[in-house]
C-alpha cells in the first residue's frame, strides 16, 4: 500500500507540475503579466500550499519543531537543492528584478525571523506582521506588473512569451493552474505521510524531521515545477518559483501559523543558533550566484547541491551525536565556507567591474 501511494504521489506530482506550468505561462500571456511575476506569486504560492497545510496542522497540534523546521528547512532546500538541480539540468537565466528586489526582500525577511525568534517564539503579533508584509508584497507585485517598464518588455522582445500566439481563454488556463495545484498537493501529501511515519519509527527528533523529511517532501511540488518549467523554456518561472516560495514560506506559512497558534510558535535554541542562521546565509548566497553573468551556471549548481549534501549530513551526524561531527564541522566552518565566500565575492566584484566598463558613458 505504501509503495502504491509513493508511485501515485510521484505521478500526481509530475502531471500536476506540467499542468501548473502550462496554465501559468499561458495565463501570464493572456493577462499581460510577466512570467517572473507569475512565478513569484501564483506558481510559488501555489506550490507552497503543502508547507502551509503541514505547518498550520503542526502549530495547532503543538508540534512547534515540525512547524518551524518545515519553513526553515524548505527555504534551505529550495535554494540549495531545487535551484541547484534545476540549473544542473538547464543553466537558468536570471531576471534583474530578482537581484534588485525579491532576493533582498528574502534576505531581510530571513533576518526578521531570527530577530522575532530571539525571545524564543514567533508570537501572534510577529505572525500578524509577517502576514501584513505578504499582503503588501502581493499588492506591490500586481501593481508593478501592470506598469512593466520598457526595459523588462524589451527582455521579451516587446511582448511576453505567448502573447502574440492565439491563447486559450483565461478560464481554461486558470483551470489548468488549479488542477495542477490539486494534483501537486495530493501527490506531496502521500509521499510525506509515509516518510514522517518512517522517520518517527527511527526515533528522529521533530525538528530534524521538519528540517529534512517534511521540508523536502512538502517542497516536492517546487522541485518538479521548477524542473518542468526549465525544460519547457519557462526559466523565469523556474527561478521565480524558488524565490517566491521562500518569501511565501516566511510571510505566509510562518506568519499564518504564528497568527493562529494559541500561544505563538516556540523556537528551539537549536533552530535559533544554527538552522535559522543557515537559512540567512543561504539567502545571502543567492545574491552573488544570481548576479554573476545573469545566469545560474552548472558549476554554481554543483556548488549549491554540494552544500545541501553537507547540511543534511551535518543534521544526521548531530542527531546521532556521531564522533565525526566535530571534525566535519571544523572543515566546513574554517575551510569550505570561507573558500566559497571568497570565490563568490571575487566573481561578484569582477562582474561589477565588467558591467561598469561596459556601461555607456553619458
Amino acid at each position: 500500500m505504501a509503495l502504491l501511494l509513493f508511485i501515485s504521489g510521484l505521478v500526481f506530482l509530475v502531471v500536476g507540475a506540467e499542468l501548473l506550468v502550462r496554465g501559468a505561462s499561458r495565463l501570464a500571456a493572456v493577462l499581460g503579466v510577466s512570467p517572473i511575476v507569475i512565478g513569484l506569486t501564483v506558481v510559488a504560492f501555489g506550490t507552497s500550499t503543502p508547507e502551509l497545510a503541514v505547518s498550520i496542522k503542526s502549530a495547532w497540534a503543538d508540534q512547534a519543531g515540525i512547524a518551524v523546521g518545515n519553513v526553515v528547512g524548505s527555504n534551505i532546500f529550495n535554494v540549495l537543492f531545487i535551484l541547484g538541480i534545476t540549473a544542473l539540468i538547464v543553466p537558468l537565466t536570471v531576471s534583474q528584478r530578482l537581484v534588485r528586489l525579491d532576493v533582498p526582500i528574502m534576505i531581510a525577511l530571513s533576518i526578521a525571523v531570527l530577530l522575532f525568534a530571539l525571545d524564543g517564539r514567533i508570537s501572534q503579533m510577529d505572525g500578524g506582521l509577517l502576514v501584513l508584509a505578504l499582503v503588501v508584497y502581493v499588492g506591490y507585485a500586481i501593481y508593478q506588473s501592470r506598469r512593466e517598464s520598457a526595459e523588462v518588455r524589451e527582455e521579451y522582445g516587446g511582448e511576453f512569451p505567448g502573447q502574440s500566439a492565439a491563447s486559450p481563454s483565461w478560464l481554461r488556463n486558470l483551470a489548468l493552474v488549479v488542477g495542477g495545484l490539486v494534483l501537486l498537493v495530493l501527490g506531496a501529501g502521500w509521499l510525506v505521510d509515509g516518510a514522517i511515519s518512517f522517520a518517527r519509527h527511527l526515533g528522529i527528533s521533530e525538528l530534524v524531521i521538519g528540517l529534512t523529511v517534511v521540508a523536502a517532501g512538502t517542497s516536492l511540488p517546487e522541485v518538479v515545477t521548477s524542473i518542468m518549467a526549465a525544460i519547457r523554456g519557462e526559466r523565469d518561472i523556474a527561478v521565480g518559483n524558488v524565490v517566491g516560495s521562500n518569501l511565501f514560506n516566511i510571510m505566509g506559512v510562518l506568519g499564518i501559523s504564528g497568527l493562529i497558534a494559541p500561544h505563538g510558535i516556540e523556537i528551539s535554541a537549536a533552530a535559533r543558533h544554527f538552522d535559522i542562521p543557515v537559512m540567512i546565509a543561504v539567502a545571502f548566497a543567492c545574491l552573488p550566484i544570481l548576479f554573476t553573468g545573469g545566469v545560474v551556471s552548472r558549476w554554481e549548481a554543483i556548488l549549491l547541491l554540494g552544500y545541501y549534501v553537507a547540511y543534511t549530513l551535518y543534521l544526521i551526524l548531530a542527531a546521532g551525536q556521531h564522533d565525526s561531527l566535530a571534525p566535519f564541522s571544523n572543515v566546513m566552518l574554517y575551510f569550505v565556507i570561507p573558500l566559497t565566500a571568497i570565490t563568490l565575492l571575487t566573481i561578484a566584484v569582477r562582474e561589477m567591474r565588467s558591467n561598469a566598463r561596459n556601461r555607456p558613458v553619458g
